[in-house]
């Protein structure tokens, strides 16, 4: 098992449900061949040590896991039995600590709780019995983290190489009011027709994460740039050289764009303040205009094209509903007012409110944010006038 860091092995990379083919596309531009991908995630068959490159690099991802076997479990002793015949003494410092994650589905486990204490327990025994000393382990995620995926009687065990989720990009210390995911964020400047050099209007702009992730994006600032532990750094065998040379790869890509213009604004000067500061851990706050104003107050550069977004209120709680109608009904005339020559994006968990909008949608484009079903609309806001562009959206 030493040679983790050298084998090829499966690895899984998990991602958010309906962010699967934005991360297929960062990680082929990385130069990765993928072996299958499915709705939540894609597998390749690399080293661990090519891990470290992608837990850097992806911004759609949430964990990249190394397979290190497979076998047969009927229940939970027989869990046990198999996770200590494997030489954990190689990979887990007897001194260190580790957590177990998991994905269960087994008719004898009621809990994944439980089968997590079988798999720790195992780990724990094991090296115990070869190195005289039990590891610490409990629920954090900042050192070694071991992932079991268990459906009916086929596990298997892997290395969690990420740790602490992906998704979130570590710039975003202060998160403001419902905030977006980073990964979300990304996944939906990689799905709209942004082409990173235009003008990138974001009104209603909350914590920032949309108007950040796109500055991050067009200068290729990677979210490793933002932290510096992993759980890949807690295995033995880990060669720090090979992070500081992925991350001094990292400060080599990054572009230069003074010209490029993003707006964020927002009518709480709260949320402004927050936006800023998340701006300014991300390194890009000389690259955002930061305003407080009303949406429709937005200054929008003329005659260049480029892409506004709104990220609204959905109005799940009951009572919101007429104001956000005419909120919506708003933004759909600023676009067509105020945003002629851009693509606009409203991204919205409500149907029945993106019906106010009164433009048609070109494209429909779909996601979660969380278990909530969701929209990223597109409109092409024509210079000209076209009828299409007063039809009540379907």
């Amino acid at each position: 098992m030493v040679q983790v860091f050298h084998n090829k092995s499966k690895v899984i990379i998990t991602c958010n449900k309906r962010l699967s083919p934005y991360l297929q596309t960062e990680v082929q531009e990385l130069g990765y061949d993928i072996v299958r991908s499915f709705s939540t995630g894609v597998e390749l068959y690399i080293t661990l040590t090519e891990c470290i490159r992608l837990n850097l690099n992806l911004r759609c991802a949430s964990q990249i896991l190394y397979s290190l076997r497979q076998f047969k479990a009927s229940g939970p002793d027989a869990l046990y039995q198999e996770v200590l015949k494997m030489e954990w003494e190689e990979l887990i410092d007897f001194s260190g600590y580790f957590s177990v994650t998991s994905n269960v589905d087994n008719p004898q486990i009621n809990t994944p709780l439980f089968a997590n204490l079988k798999v720790k327990d195992a780990i724990a025994d094991r090296i115990k019995e070869k190195k005289g000393m039990r590891p610490n382990s409990g629920p954090e995620a900042n050192k070694a983290v071991i992932h079991l995926y268990w459906k009916n009687d086929e596990a298997e065990i892997f290395v969690d190489t990420s740790g602490e989720t992906l998704a979130k990009h570590s710039y975003r210390k202060i998160p403001g009011k419902a905030p977006m995911l980073e990964a979300l964020a990304s996944g939906v400047i990689y799905a709209s027709k942004w082409d990173r050099k235009s003008p990138f209007v974001n009104p209603m702009c909350g914590s920032g994460t949309l108007a950040i992730e796109a500055a991050l994006i067009a200068t290729n600032r990677r979210p490793g740039l933002f932290r510096m532990n992993y759980a890949f750094m807690h295995l033995i065998g880990y060669d720090e050289q090979a992070f500081f040379q992925e991350r001094r790869l990292l400060k080599d890509q990054v572009i230069k764009l003074p010209d490029l213009k993003i707006i964020a604004t927002d009518l709480s000067d709260d949320a402004i303040d927050v936006s800023r500061r998340n701006a300014r851990t991300a390194g890009v706050e000389t690259l955002i205009t930061f305003e407080t104003c009303d949406f429709a107050r937005t200054e929008v550069p003329q005659g260049e094209g480029g892409m506004v977004v709104f990220n609204p209120e959905y109005g799940e709680r009951l009572g919101v509903h007429s104001k956000l109608e005419a909120t919506y009904k708003r933004m759909g005339d600023f676009m067509k007012q105020e945003c002629k020559g851009y693509a606009g994006y409203i991204f919205t968990g409500n149907p029945d409110l993106a019906k106010r909008i009164g433009l048609k949608a070109s494209r429909k484009i779909e996601f979660y944010n969380g278990k909530l079903d969701c929209r990223l609309l597109e409109y092409e806001l024509y210079e000209g006038t076209r009828r299409t562009e007063f039809k009540q959206d379907s």
